[in-house]
């Protein structure tokens, strides 16, 4: 019977036994456990939270970075019937106090004295919180006892429970089942309070086992696990595939080392959000510029090539000897070493999902022979709603509907779908899962699209924010923010134009890419206000927006949507401000309001607007920035008109 993690753990570790199940890079040094020694560590956490007093039905929180005993909490949770409850790390206390209490969670498992430290400022507020369970010891020797434990305390007092009554975890293991709840994950919150998605044992289970057999997934696979434990995706491939294949997962030293524990362990099945690969392209460029003459010409020519040959080779389709020669030698000269840098030379498999990528950055890592596709998924569908089968593999599509799921588009053009993995309900919010969920398990998702003539679903935009010009037009801001965001130059866009005559945007600078570009241009700056300010700046930006407009005038529906003023911001957009969600999704209602005096200005004839805004430092103060910010313009082009 393996239709539960901890049911799952005890087959893995019989059948895998020796093999890795979960490596952590610490003090430089990485650190192997088998599944065996997984399965000695889980139980022994098991049976000591049972000593504790945790129960069935119980809540265990799990809060911090990706670490072998906050993975190893979520399925000792699990064995005795509990549920675990993951905490987004870079959580404000206020936003862990709300998720605490709201979903009744009475332990704590914390990662190190950062997450402590939150969860004692709160605690008062926390009613039921009865125990604090850390990880790391460092810096809370003298911290009081009373309600505190070290991990490893926890584990002994597991030994001697186990030594007592060595048949007491089994058999409340064998009590639980599919159907129990498996998981509370809470959503980014975009436009209110998160809200607490339960997913069953099954949810998981069918839908990791349904995924992994789709890209062939096996034993044999490594990944890096470096994204939020609270995220829906990370509890999929960290935990839910990793335990239904038995393969790998490898937690980074930390956040600073992700780039560099990458390239160390070479993942086989990798996933990352499109900026990740945004970010590394960057990086690549911006070396590649910074090269000699002839290197820097030799790169060109071979990417020259790749272009040509490269997804052709990838995806199976009859390529000419000579191009196969010509792609084999700049693969020696170039990809393989490149891909060497990235960490991506034993990829098999690599996901993106959660905005669009552009096709530009999607190709050149294609065209290297990294096979990156693209998945359409949510929390409550535990992921999968959509994938890009190997061999049809499209920019600008997000795939199939993955094994197992019904997709459907409504006459309003909203996408729904019903699948194995559908949740359960939103917790302790009746209303919001009728209004999304209904009797026959059809799943609202919130998003406008279509089936192109593939097959594959093409998804335009959130079906709430797609809104209207005053003369009628489409206007669908996410479509036209992720197109400025191809460019390397713009980190984040929010479009404004529901109710409008015309489009205006606000972006943010992104301070790596067009730093490098001011120092080999020679333009002097000190902050990044004085460089998002700089005329040069705001030339490049109108460039990048006419680029926009271009292609959004050969788009019939979207066509009047072209971008007429626009600014640059004088801060980035914060998660710690309100105005980003902790998975970077624009909260728009929150920047509507605290950005109104910019907003009205783009609708006047000004060309200078001032503003003062409040921002939240690291230390949790508040202060404010104040800047005069410049409005542009940019060139708009007539629709084009196909023929026919």
């Amino acid at each position: 019977m393996n239709d539960t993690f901890p049911h799952r753990l005890i087959f893995n570790a019989h059948k895998f036994g020796g093999r890795p199940a979960i490596r952590e890079k610490d003090l430089g040094i990485w650190q192997t456990w088998t599944w065996q020694d997984m399965k000695k560590e889980i139980f022994l956490f098991a049976n000591g939270l049972a000593e504790l007093g945790f129960k069935r039905g119980d809540k265990l929180a799990i809060v911090g970075a990706n670490r072998p005993r906050l993975y190893w909490g979520i399925c000792a949770a699990q064995c005795l019937g509990g549920i675990p409850v993951p905490i987004y790390a870079d959580s404000v206390a206020e936003e862990m106090q709300y998720v605490l209490n709201h979903a009744g969670v009475s332990f704590i498992l914390a990662e190190d004295q950062e997450q402590v430290d939150k969860v004692l400022e709160i605690k008062a507020n926390c009613e039921m919180v009865q125990h604090i369970i850390y990880d790391d010891t460092r810096g809370l020797r003298d911290y009081d006892t009373s309600v505190l434990h070290n991990f490893e305390d926890v584990q002994a007092a597991g030994s001697r429970l186990a030594a007592k009554n060595p048949d007491f975890l089994i058999q409340e293991i064998d009590k639980c089942s599919a159907d129990d709840v498996g998981i509370f994950l809470y959503t980014s919150g975009t436009t209110g309070k998160p809200k607490g998605v339960v997913l069953s044992n099954n949810n998981v289970m069918q839908t990791a086992i349904n995924s992994a057999k789709m890209d062939g997934l096996t034993e044999k696979e490594d990944m890096l696990s470096y994204l939020p434990l609270a995220w829906v995706g990370d509890h999929i491939f960290s935990y839910g595939q990793a335990y239904v294949t038995g393969m790998c997962i490898n937690c980074p030293e930390s956040d600073a080392t992700v780039a560099a524990d990458l390239k160390e362990i070479g993942p086989t099945y990798y996933f990352a959000p499109p900026r990740v690969f945004e970010n590394l392209l960057t990086t690549v460029m911006i070396r590649m510029e910074d090269a000699g003459r002839l290197k820097r010409k030799l790169f060109h020519a071979c990417m020259a090539v790749a272009r040509k040959t490269g997804v052709a080779l990838l995806d199976g389709k009859p390529v000419s000897l000579i191009d196969k020669l010509k792609y084999r030698l700049a693969d020696w000269l170039i990809y393989a070493p490149l891909k060497n840098t990235m960490g991506f030379s034993r990829i098999r498999v690599a996901y993106t999902a959660g905005e669009a990528i552009g096709p530009e950055i999607f190709d050149f890592f294609r065209s290297l022979g990294i096979n990156i596709k693209q998945l359409y998924g949510q929390t409550e569908a535990a992921v999968f709603i959509t994938a890009q089968p190997d061999g049809e593999v499209f920019a600008d599509t997000v795939g199939k509907p993955s094994p197992g799921v019904e997709v459907k588009i409504t006459d309003d053009g909203e996408v729904i779908y019903r699948s194995p993995g559908v949740f359960q309900s939103y917790y302790k919010n009746e209303k919001a899962t009728q209004e999304t969920k209904n009797k026959e398990g059809w799943v609202r998702t919130g998003d406008a699209g279509f089936f192109d003539e593939n097959g594959h679903l093409k998804i335009i935009d959130r079906a709430k924010d797609v809104g209207k010009l005053s003369s009628g037009a489409l206007f669908a801001p996410k479509y036209i923010e992720n197109k400025l965001k191809f460019f390397p130059q713009i980190k984040e866009a929010v479009a404004i134009g529901d109710g409008h005559e015309f489009v205006s945007v606000m972006v943010n600078i992104d301070l790596d890419a067009v730093g490098n570009w001011a120092e080999r241009n020679n333009i002097p700056y000190a902050s990044y206000l004085e460089l998002a300010g700089h005329p040069d700046v705001y030339d490049m930006m109108r460039k990048n927006i006419e680029a926009v407009n271009r292609d959004l005038s050969s788009d019939p529906r979207l066509s009047e949507s072209q971008i007429k003023k626009f600014l640059i911001l004088h801060k980035e957009l914060d998660a710690d401000d309100g105005e980003l969600t902790r998975t970077r999704k624009v909260r728009r209602r929150i920047i509507a309001e605290k950005y109104d005096v910019l907003i009205e200005a783009l609708y006047t004839d000004a060309t200078r607007c001032h503003v003062t805004t409040e921002v939240t430092f690291e230390d949790g103060k508040k202060g404010a920035i104040e800047a005069d910010l410049n409005i542009g313009s940019a060139g708009t082009f007539d629709p084009v008109r196909k023929a026919g």
